[in-house]
């Protein structure tokens, strides 16, 4: 029976935390902070507060990914610290709401993009009272369900194009703060501008929200352990290298912007990386940016599909998903139908237009998982002394209660502000529950 195989090594690895967490969120965010929070040195402080939160995260999943190299991420360390209840529900949200809805709302934002220069995108084929289609939603899918064959036919060439294109993606961010920073139009002035905001920990926390969308993506790399080699040393140096320089790039980005935009500036523009441009290069460098983030979502979607398609497989080979899920090609050792599903679904998502607000009222339960996927580390201290785990949490146990409490506090201010979208996102998470009934009766029925 085929297995899957160990191919991605250091730079794969590193290649999809930098790939997956860097997508449109650093070309958009910084309008929404700065209308939270009001001024450019608040902005900074909640970049360093929410990269901190991901690093600390990082520190936490390190230790549990070396120890449990398998494929699935998080899926994984809840099935393993809590039982397989809560591994299903995690495999679930992510499968139908929370992965799918993050590739398709990256493809969307590439046929955004690129509508800048093929205005033609943006026309209608269909539009009827539930449904609507434009020709870009057509692109859209087309990137998902190349990608998808790509990785299809190999880790080693998903990874390899996630390699490449995360080379390519840093170096155009690299030089967007260049460009920004040696400018003649920069101003330091800006430093010191505001505009009015939400007052207090609310509108903090609504920043927070912003900045950690922008951040999200650094667990990706966990759910493909079991393609890593040597997963013990490689992962968490992936993990926390990975996070901490996508950190840096952030705050020089910003710093950037925010030399060449006031506060009033930011907080007015949809596209902040492309005004900031347009301040140095004119229209061209506006243009320069579209291009920049293509590059930049097209990464984080193959990363996503790379990723996203072992946590399907890993519920399936558990018998707790379709079995058929559970299956690895022959001849490419990929598992070849999660792939393949993941990126159908993820098509539909564009087509239905309503992915993003699924993806709404999931990140109120995501959050309830990923804060106990960090207490795995915990509770496996505790429930399992005795496994070996080449990597320790650094820190331990402050940093993983940092993130857990810190996560918990965005829980119960999301909560508050949103209730309606709270409550609707637990409800697409227990929907799993009557499915994880009947694939746990019938996984018993297969064993007797």
């Amino acid at each position: 029976m085929a297995e899957l195989r160990r191919d991605l090594g250091i730079w794969g690895a590193a290649s999809i935390v930098v790939g997956t967490i860097i997508g449109s969120g650093i070309f958009l965010v910084p309008k929404t902070m700065v209308q939270k929070v009001g001024s450019v040195e608040m902005v900074f402080l909640v970049w360093v507060a929410a990269g901190l939160l991901s690093l600390a995260g990082a520190l936490t999943y390190a230790e549990l990914a070396a120890a449990m190299s398998e494929a699935g991420g998080e899926y994984v360390y809840l099935r393993e610290a809590y039982g397989p209840f809560f591994g299903f529900l995690y495999g679930w949200t992510q499968m139908w709401v929370a992965k799918s809805g993050a590739i398709a709302a990256l493809a969307t934002g590439f046929f955004y993009y690129l509508a800048n220069f093929y205005p033609s995108l943006e026309r209608d084929l269909y539009r009827g009272p539930w449904l609507e289609i434009r020709v870009g939603q057509l692109a859209a899918i087309g990137v998902i369900l190349g990608l998808g064959f790509l990785n299809y036919f190999g880790v080693k060439w998903g990874g390899g194009v996630q390699v490449v294109v995360t080379i390519v993606k840093v170096g155009c961010i690299l030089a967007i703060i260049l460009a920004g920073v040696s400018s003649v139009a920069g101003n330091p002035t800006n430093f010191s501008t505001s505009v009015p905001a939400i007052a207090g920990i609310s509108g903090f926390f609504g920043a927070m929200v912003a900045a950690l969308w922008a951040y999200d993506g650094w667990n990706n790399v966990t759910m493909v352990a079991s393609e890593i080699k040597e997963p013990q040393r490689n992962l968490p140096l992936a993990l926390a290298a990975g996070t901490a320089l996508v950190m840096v790039l952030y705050l020089g980005t910003n710093f950037a912007y925010f030399y060449l935009l006031s506060a009033e500036e930011v907080a007015a523009s949809d596209r902040v990386a492309g005004a900031a441009m347009s301040k140095v290069f004119g229209a061209s460098g506006a243009a320069a940016v579209s291009v920049a983030a293509m590059i930049s979502m097209f990464a984080a979607i193959n990363g996503s599909i790379l990723s996203g398609s072992r946590v399907p497989y890993a519920m399936a080979r558990d018998r707790l998903f379709f079995r058929s899920l559970g299956t690895v090609h022959a001849n490419y050792h990929t598992p070849a139908a999660s792939i393949l599903a993941l990126s159908a679904w993820a098509a539909v998502l564009v087509l239905s237009g309503r992915y993003e607000q699924l993806f709404t009222y999931v990140i109120f339960a995501s959050w309830i998982l990923y804060a106990l996927s960090a207490a795995s580390v915990i509770v496996l201290r505790i429930k399992r002394p005795d496994m070996v785990r080449p990597y320790r949490t650094v820190g331990y146990p402050v940093v993983p209660i940092l993130f857990i409490l810190v996560a918990v506090t965005l829980l119960a201010n999301t909560f508050i502000e949103s209730p309606r979208e709270s409550i609707m996102g637990l409800g697409l998470i227990l929907l799993g529950i009557p499915f994880y009934l009947y694939w746990k009766k019938s996984a018993g029925v297969q064993k007797g």
